[in-house]
């Protein structure tokens, strides 16, 4: 049990990986597949804490790689949705592309200032606001991969499973996932930029030890 959060917590990138894989690869059912691994990642998140917590077994290791996996599997996820596509378009539209800079930036930033901090003794943990962007994050990726599973598989499902009606209604509602999970998406660069500004006010004197 003392390992387990961790471990739950580095799972959490070969995770990455596999739905990755899923969305590049013509694999059956593997827009759902990557829908549902996304999920589990996302639980995984809020578990490995948890654990942590309820056995109290916190390290600064846990701490660190909590939130280093948190951007790696983020960032790793947001250029994929930006090569895959949709309509003439891809699913995280071309216009997000100066978005997902900037929130590359604000991690490197923020992961830069906390491997200083470990080299003096300092550790640096992720900050409500911190906490929120990602959660925010988790919810458009969650919602933009909901929407590629309804236009794909779950189109696909109805038009077997009801051939006698077309699957409009399914492909709205994909249309529909997709408006919500750019609107969180918006926001959630709205507060990684507020959360980073306001992480490095409070923490740069770490650059001056």
């Amino acid at each position: 049990m003392k390992h387990l959060p961790n471990i739950l917590t580095l799972s959490r990138i070969p995770l990455m990986f596999v739905i990755v894989a899923l969305l590049c690869l013509n694999v059956p059912s593997g827009d759902t597949i990557a829908l549902v691994l996304f999920g589990v990642a996302a639980l995984s998140d809020w578990l490995d804490g948890y654990l942590a917590r309820r056995y109290a077994v916190v390290s600064n290791f846990g701490k660190l790689m909590d939130a280093l996996t948190d951007k790696i599997i983020m960032v790793g996820l947001f250029v994929t949705l930006l090569t895959q596509p949709w309509g003439g378009d891809t699913l995280l539209p071309r216009w997000c592309v100066l978005l997902v800079m900037v929130i590359i930036c604000r991690e490197f930033l923020i992961t830069g200032m906390r491997l200083v901090a470990a080299a003096n003794g300092q550790v640096l943990a992720a900050e409500s606001a911190g906490k929120l962007k990602t959660v925010l994050q988790m919810i458009s990726v969650f919602l933009l991969l909901g929407a590629r599973a309804c236009a794909t598989d779950w189109a696909s499902l109805w038009s077997l499973c009801c051939p006698t009606h077309d699957a409009s209604y399914v492909l709205q509602m994909a249309e529909y996932l997709r408006e919500l999970g750019l609107w969180s998406f918006v926001v959630a660069v709205i507060l990684t930029i507020y959360s980073g500004t306001g992480y490095l006010k409070r923490n740069w004197n770490i650059f001056k030890l």
